[in-house]
């Protein structure tokens, strides 16, 4: 018997239940943090027109990711940061679903249990898991996600004669591909990597040729994220000291660090193993396209899963090739590659000590990714410590006369926070975020106060 033909009774079930636990356990760990870092750039918007929710954020769309903050904002305030989380959790245990959808239909219940399992405590990419911002890349992922859904054969798991011969598939319902067109709007409405998932439907499409005339579904998507870009995109690109061919050089470093980072990732890994690691899964995808013959799909998922890290790259490269291994590049490559080695891993054995065997890799890794996120949640909890100084020095200088209007009161952990008078009205509207946190009295408070008032100031 293979991976593949084994079918695990409540299967959804099983996932649902294992993503609201491990929510659970991540919203534990997030209790004690606050707005941090560019969440500071939609509560205090520079612009207080409609049109601020189509500026992007950095080069990304954000409509969604601004209309949900500004639900919150006006709703709950900044009091508490635990709804923002509990925002940014639900579509995190969302793409885990869609992503045992997904695989499920192409490789079985059991491998498509596995690789919910792995996306769901990935400490790698702790990034999207631990900073409510990120509901911009996580929905942006389970919009994804789910369009790929739509595009894909319904019904239950298929055997595999009919899953190798799945791409061609019956017609899709006029329903289900309007559905996925919006889905793939949400997506780009979310951020930037909606653009990925726009490439993977489209190449995937385009080489099922009962499935090609369906391409026309996702012309509205390109043609409106073309005039986006042009009316508004292309103001959000951040400032850069390098050329475009200083990162093109980078470029395949940046690339194959990337690749092997999210890749290692799935693990618990990264930094060195990453290479290692991504030797390994491309020989095991070599050794598998050799059996069997890549469709549409995978096509344009390797095209999806190769794109992301280039265009990245060609944006941030100058920051140093590290940076594509960062936890927030982490999770996207992560469920390419969970798509891609999960058709793969559809022909393993599943008898004898192939079972056991099995299940403990998948246990050690999700072990490992728990530790590595549970040690970033203990990172971060410390830098809240310093913000908690920050948002305290803040409420303690306001009314001083010596406090500068223009004062940064902490350029590491709070740099778009650059007027205190915006501050203080955004508090006024919305709460302060303050009293909820530890007192704080020490060198990081005072310096914090020393950062807010005008020097030679009595």
């Amino acid at each position: 018997m293979k991976a593949a033909d084994v079918r695990v009774p409540h299967a959804r079930l099983l996932v649902a239940t294992i993503a609201v636990i491990a929510g659970a356990g991540i919203l534990w760990l997030a209790r004690g943090f606050n707005f941090y870092f560019d969440e500071w750039t939609v509560i205090l918007p520079t612009d207080s027109s409609w049109t601020v929710f189509l500026q992007p954020h950095n080069e990304h769309p954000a409509m969604l990711l601004r209309l949900i903050y500004a639900l919150l904002l006006n709703t709950v305030g900044m009091k508490s940061y635990i709804p923002y989380m509990a925002v940014l959790l639900a579509l995190h245990a969302t793409t885990a679903v869609l992503l045992f959808e997904l695989v499920r239909r192409r490789a079985g219940d059991l491998i498509a249990i596995g690789a919910a399992a792995l996306l769901l405590l990935m400490g790698a990419a702790w990034e999207n898991l631990l900073w409510a911002f990120q509901i911009g890349f996580v929905g942006s992922m389970a919009c994804g996600l789910g369009t790929l859904l739509l595009l894909n054969q319904s019904g239950p798991p298929l055997s595999r004669a009919a899953r190798d011969a799945s791409q061609a598939g019956p017609p899709h319902g006029v329903g289900r591909k309007l559905a996925a067109t919006i889905l793939l709007f949400g997506s780009l409405m979310f951020s930037g990597i909606g653009l990925f998932f726009l490439i993977a439907a489209a190449i995937w499409l385009a080489l099922t040729p009962e499935r090609r005339n369906d391409i026309v579904w996702l012309a509205p998507v390109a043609i409106a994220l073309g005039i986006w870009y042009l009316a508004y995109g292309r103001s959000g690109a951040p400032p850069t000291t390098t050329t475009l061919a200083g990162n093109i050089a980078v470029l395949p470093l940046y690339v194959a660090w990337g690749l092997g980072s999210s890749v290692a990732g799935l693990i618990g890994e990264g930094g060195l193993f990453g290479p290692v690691l991504l030797l390994v899964a491309l020989v095991t995808l070599a050794f598998s396209w050799r059996r069997r013959r890549p469709d549409g799909f995978t096509v344009g998922i390797v095209t999806a899963l190769l794109a992301f890290y280039v265009v990245v790259g060609l944006n941030r490269a100058q920051i140093g090739y590290e940076q594509s291994g960062s936890g927030r590049y982490v999770y996207e490559g992560a469920v390419f590659w969970l798509l891609l080695l999960a058709d793969a891993a559809r022909d393993l054995p599943w008898h004898g000590t192939w079972r056991p065997a099995l299940i403990a890799c998948v246990f050690l890794a999700c072990f490992n990714s728990g530790v590595l996120l549970y040690a970033w949640s203990a990172a971060k909890t410390e830098q809240m410590l310093r913000e908690a100084a920050d948002l305290q020095a803040l409420a303690f200088e306001r009314g001083d006369p010596c406090l500068d209007p223009n004062g940064i009161v902490d350029a590491l952990v709070m740099p778009q926070v650059t007027s205190p008078p915006a501050y203080y009205h955004a508090v006024d509207r919305y709460g302060d975020p303050a009293p909820g946190t530890p007192v704080v009295r020490g060198p990081d408070f005072d310096r914090a106060r020393n950062h807010l008032l005008e020097p030679g100031c009595p």
